[in-house]
């Protein structure tokens, strides 16, 4: 950090924050982490208590430069600030975060799907408009929020937070420490609902938990053809918020009129109050076109102008496994590889296969999907696999290669012609490559994390170095 920036922390500003006492001396620190791998010179290290205490990687953290430490009892290495409960230390040190700087607007960010690219596009707003503050990966559970607050430096004069859940009565309190000014649900589906006794309806109730952390008169943004619109539209109503929709039915605050994939991004047409703007994205999933829209709503919540979000989503890039697109050269041409591969629910997957469906495909060339398994469904997970059946014909994919015991439900679903392979593991896809994709194809990989869809979208963007190292192989023979 620049000598003219003052410290994020000083030792007694974090015994004030947290109720510590100081051990062996007072420092500065210019970031927090409490993974003592990702320590950087000059960090506050916080020892944890989880799969393994932190505690143990203390000393790892000071011989990696990190300026002090968040203990429940002294360690040796460097000085420290010991506290009886580091997790309960984290959020008072959030929640001082966020008092200290009043002048602060702040967004929170939840829904079933896209929270995250939603979040990261409204960043690239907030930055084009002054100095900002966001969540950083996906930093939204019960750790993460509240080290983003803690992160935010005294001096921005915006910030976004990405809230997430997997169980029940996660969500409002995460939106009460983070104390937004405006909060937005992309939308809300199927997931995580083997986390719910009453599935789909407890995933709905919990996302309108982010409500609760508005103040009155807040702003909060919601999804108008989501199903579950009138549960978060009474959930805002009842935490005094002002509320705007998106959707794609006339009546809304921000209107989805046209939505056109191309070969690297899409054209958007939208009414936003009543103007009509067309503007470029980098992205071609069809949910972008609403996700752009909750976009400019948050930003004008935040004060934002409007020419400033199209300007910020038009050089907006998709995130690593959300939708990046290249050009893979291989022997005979080329193939376009669509990288979707980091996260999958019914929602997205459903709107990827249209997505692809509406691309234009050179002549000769197929378009075809790569899937893993979706994760985290219940009981629900073999019907909602199959269902997916459907719109692949719908959105005429022609190849469909699949691993997983869930996606095999998939698989067998979809007509013979369409089935190209089938392995029981995403590693197992991913050895046969070569065999998934010919040139001239559009090729979309996409799966839930867990189950390993990177692997085969990184197995296919690799194509290009092996067949070229086989070029080169071949010519040194002759």
């Amino acid at each position: 950090m620049p000598d003219s920036q003052p410290p994020l922390w000083t030792a007694p500003d974090i015994a004030l924050a947290t109720g510590g006492r100081i051990e062996g001396g007072a420092f500065q620190a210019n970031g927090i982490t409490y993974n003592s791998r990702e320590i950087v010179p000059g960090d506050l290290f916080i020892a944890l208590r989880g799969a393994r205490d932190g505690h143990e990687f203390a000393a790892s953290a000071f011989a990696a430069g990190a300026a002090g430490a968040l203990v429940e009892h002294p360690v040796d290495g460097g000085p420290c600030i010991v506290v009886p409960d580091t997790l309960r230390a984290l959020e008072a040190l959030g929640a001082a975060a966020r008092d200290r700087a009043p002048q602060v607007r702040r967004g929170a960010v939840t829904g079933s799907v896209g929270k995250t690219s939603v979040t990261q596009a409204i960043k690239a707003g907030l930055d084009l408009a002054g100095p900002a503050h966001a969540s950083i990966k996906s930093y939204n559970n019960h750790i993460g929020v509240p080290l983003t607050l803690a992160r935010m430096p005294a001096s921005v004069e915006r910030a976004v937070f990405e809230i997430g859940m997997n169980a029940p009565g996660e969500i409002g309190p995460l939106s009460r420490m983070v104390q937004p000014h405006a909060a937005c649900v992309t939308t809300v589906g199927p997931v995580h609902i083997e986390g719910f006794s009453d599935g789909e309806t407890g995933v709905a109730r919990e996302k309108s938990a982010i409500f609760e952390g508005l103040g009155p008169g807040g702003m909060a943004v919601i999804n108008g053809d989501n199903p579950w619109q009138p549960m978060l539209h009474q959930a805002a109503l009842h935490a005094g918020a002002r509320i705007a929709t998106f959707g794609s039915e006339p009546g809304h605050d921000a209107r989805l009129i046209d939505f056109r994939p191309g070969p690297d991004g899409a054209r958007v047409s939208a009414e936003v109050r009543g103007r009509t703007h067309h503007f470029n994205l980098r992205q071609s999933g069809f949910h972008w076109g609403l996700n752009s829209l909750a976009v400019i709503l948050m930003l004008e919540a935040l004060d934002v102008p409007i020419e400033t979000a199209l300007a910020a989503l038009s050089d907006f890039e998709p995130l690593v496994g959300r939708g990046q697109i290249r050009s893979v050269n291989v022997t005979g041409g080329a193939f376009t590889l669509i990288d979707e591969s980091y996260n999958a629910n019914p929602l997205s997957m459903r709107a990827g296969f249209l997505s692809l469906g509406a691309r234009a495909v050179a002549s000769g060339g197929r378009r075809v999907i790569v899937l893993s398994d979706m994760l985290e469904l219940g009981d629900q997970s073999r019907a909602l696999h199959e269902g997916l059946a459907e719109v692949i014909e719908a959105a005429a994919i022609d190849v469909v290669h699949a691993a997983g015991p869930q996606m095999r439900h998939l698989y067998e679903a979809v007509t013979p012609e369409r089935r190209g392979l089938w392995f029981a593991t995403a590693a197992e896809l991913a050895e046969h490559a070569d065999d998934l994709v010919n040139p001239r194809d559009v090729v979309m990989v996409k799966g839930s994390n867990g189950s390993k869809a990177s692997l085969v979208a990184a197995a296919l963007a690799d194509l290009e170095r092996r067949h070229d190292a086989r070029f080169n192989d071949a010519i040194g023979s002759v």
